[in-house]
């Protein structure tokens, strides 16, 4: 069984460089994204945006995933490729973004809302944005696995009935992409793995607004609601520490940018 990699206080400095500069390059999509625009030329932007601070993407190659970002539109729920295709009104636009720097990766998902939407998708990445909270607040030394896994389910699945996406997790993070341990968004409380200080885990609900079930595309990597309703995907580092966790990621300067775009919408805040 492999070990789960413990920061020390100067890597976890060293990390949080590699997350802020993810959480900084989603803050400029967000200055950018509009109908007409494509997830290609997200991908190219965020490209450049990366490459000009000195880091690598994350993604690109890893395991033979052929683009910069993942960008996942609507039904799709995680792993989408960048395509031409114009973003229009009405879209859900999740943009996932790694960044290689000083020897460790950052990683984080934003879904965007394009413009004028049904208040149930409204209300669903309200809730998810808010499930991602709920189980970061259980990232304290001590706990386990289970207790993330059970908040984020219990405040998607039982109180509201959206269906909590099984297959896919969220994962340790730090020299490697992919760290153990795997981050389920579905659990039993004390079970799994006892978090330890200083533990740096991806926190990414997936969740639908249907069923949680889930096909995958031919290429191997989209994944889509098989009822082809929305999903919705948020994604936070975060750091267990022994009474508070720390974010290692930034939603606020997402957010401030997001607000000042007209042709996005916030009114789920």
């Amino acid at each position: 069984m492999a070990s789960i990699p413990i920061k020390s206080l100067i890597d976890l400095e060293e990390q949080k460089k590699s997350a802020l500069l993810v959480s900084n390059c989603l803050a400029e999509i967000a200055k950018i994204i509009k109908p007409g625009l494509t997830t290609f030329e997200i991908d190219k932007f965020a490209e450049n945006y990366i490459k000009d601070f000195g880091a690598k993407l994350s993604f690109k190659n890893y395991r033979g995933f052929p683009f910069n970002i993942c960008a996942s539109v609507n039904d799709v729920v995680i792993h989408g490729f960048p395509t031409k295709i114009p973003i229009k009104e009405g879209d859900l636009v999740d943009i996932d973004i790694g960044a290689f720097l000083n020897g460790f990766h950052g990683d984080q998902a934003y879904t965007f809302v394009v413009g004028t939407v049904e208040s149930e998708i409204l209300d669903l990445v309200s809730r998810v944005k808010h499930s991602l909270y709920k189980g970061i607040e259980q990232c304290i030394e001590g706990n386990t696995i289970g207790d993330i896994g059970a908040a984020i389910q219990f405040y998607t699945e039982t109180m509201y009935g959206y269906g909590v996406v099984t297959e896919l997790t969220g994962h340790g993070l730090g020299r490697d992409l992919h760290e153990d341990p795997s981050v389920p968004n579905r659990g039993k409380k004390g079970k799994g793995k006892i978090l330890l200080e200083n533990m740096v885990l991806a926190i990414e609900p997936m969740i639908n607004l249907g069923k949680k079930d889930i096909v995958l595309d031919r290429d191997g990597w989209t994944y889509r609601t098989k009822d082809k309703k929305p999903s919705v995907h948020f994604e936070h580092n975060v750091v267990v520490k022994k009474n508070k966790p720390v974010l290692l990621t930034d939603f606020k300067v997402i957010e401030d940018a997001e607000k000042k775009n007209s042709n996005l919408n916030s009114s789920y805040y």
